[in-house]
């Protein structure tokens, strides 16, 4: 929903909630809980509706909240119309949607929304994030400021959250363990495990959250381009930020916590490299043996360097064909025997389509393939130019 005090706005919150239900259906009842069930006029369906936007009744709003805390499972909940109570108390892996409406006033803002839709759960293959917005005012600076900060957003969320890098479980590694680790595991010396419900709750349903306000804080941004030490953003200037925002935490668990953020941020802006039977992780301008992983290595990396790289530029359809190119090689499969073979067939394409290349996103297999060993002989070059 946008913000009453914006353009978009109609200035009546309660009535803007009223025409979305009525959109969608007609209100059969409301439950103990608070929860509105609603007939959809396309087909009939029951769906579940929570509204937080309605603040006149804080019981209501409490039982709301509950309920959502306590979801289960996909069918518990449909659809969630909020203001800006969806960006924070309780988690909500099941949305498949985030819908918003009008502009947002900072990256934090875009972050979170992006990070309740993009969660992993078995109810879903896909993940979306529309921004509705007004046709931008070419003349009007600070509406195309808006515009690229919000697709800044949309591109460093994607380098923090890793689509483009692989995921593990991080587990401590102590002097005798030789052990090795589990598929999608990654064990650090010195890494201290969650040892309360209150900071494993933080990092399962607030990381993003978390991130983006580590992202925000002026220290830390007048810090990320590199002016100042990794040690010290690590460890000193996040932990004022997770002190700011989780004030009941002890030091230890403040730790911990720090300890988790900047493993995660660290590890998931590196690429896995194999070379025999050792595999290691390319970090910054480090190349690290996972065998020898340790927390006082990690802390001397910058673990914000890719999102600074973005959030330093403009936001160009060039920057974000690099990106979308980025993405789409993490999923082809392709030998480079065959990428030869259909990059030797673009000239001809070129030549029955007006000079244009083949396009990823086409319905053609035949084009879509050709324009994939485009983005993955691209890749290949970056790879072996950077190695």
């Amino acid at each position: 929903m946008p913000s009453p005090n914006s353009g978009e706005s109609t200035k009546d919150k309660y009535k803007e909630v009223d025409a979305i239900l009525d959109t969608i259906g007609e209100v059969e009842s409301i439950d103990e809980n608070g929860i509105i069930y609603v007939k959809r006029h396309s087909d009939g369906k029951i769906i579940k509706v929570a509204d937080l936007v309605d603040d006149r009744d804080k019981a209501k709003r409490d039982k709301i909240m509950e309920y959502l805390r306590n979801i289960k499972n996909s069918k518990d909940m449909d659809l969630i119309i909020a203001l800006g109570m969806a960006k924070e108390g309780f988690d909500w892996p099941y949305c498949e949607h985030a819908l918003a409406v009008g502009y947002r006033g900072s990256l934090t803002e875009i972050i979170q929304i992006i990070g309740r839709a993009t969660r992993d759960s078995k109810n879903k293959t896909h993940a979306q994030f529309t921004n509705l917005i007004a046709q931008p005012d070419a003349d009007n600076d600070e509406v195309k400021l808006s515009v690229n900060n919000m697709l800044k957003a949309i591109t460093s969320s994607l380098l923090m959250e890793q689509v483009l890098a692989p995921s593990f479980k991080f587990k401590p590694k102590f002097e005798d363990d030789d052990e090795p680790p589990k598929k999608g595991e990654l064990k650090i010396k010195g890494f201290k495990l969650p040892s309360s419900k209150k900071v494993s709750e933080i990092i399962e349903n607030d990381l993003d959250d978390l991130k983006a306000s580590i992202l925000q804080d002026e220290q830390i941004r007048k810090a990320i381009p590199g002016n100042v030490e990794p040690e010290v953003i690590n460890e000193v200037l996040i932990p004022k930020v997770i002190k700011a925002k989780y004030e009941d935490l002890s030091d230890d668990e403040v730790e911990e916590l720090r300890q988790y953020v900047v493993v995660d941020s660290v590890v998931r802006s590196a690429t896995l490299e194999v070379s025999g039977d050792k595999k290691f992780l390319r970090m910054a301008d480090k190349f690290i043996n996972l065998d020898e992983l340790n927390i006082d290595l990690i802390n001397s990396i910058n673990p914000f360097q890719k999102a600074f790289e973005i959030l330093s530029k403009q936001v160009t359809p060039k920057v974000l064909k690099l990106i979308q190119e980025a993405i789409s090689a993490t999923k082809i499969e392709m030998s480079i025997e065959e990428a030869v073979i259909l990059y030797n067939k673009i000239p001809k394409f070129q030549k029955e389509h007006e000079g244009r290349l083949p396009d990823i996103n086409s319905f053609d297999a035949r084009e879509k393939r050709m324009a994939e060993s485009i983005v993955f002989l691209n890749n290949l070059r970056r790879e072996r130019k950077n190695g």
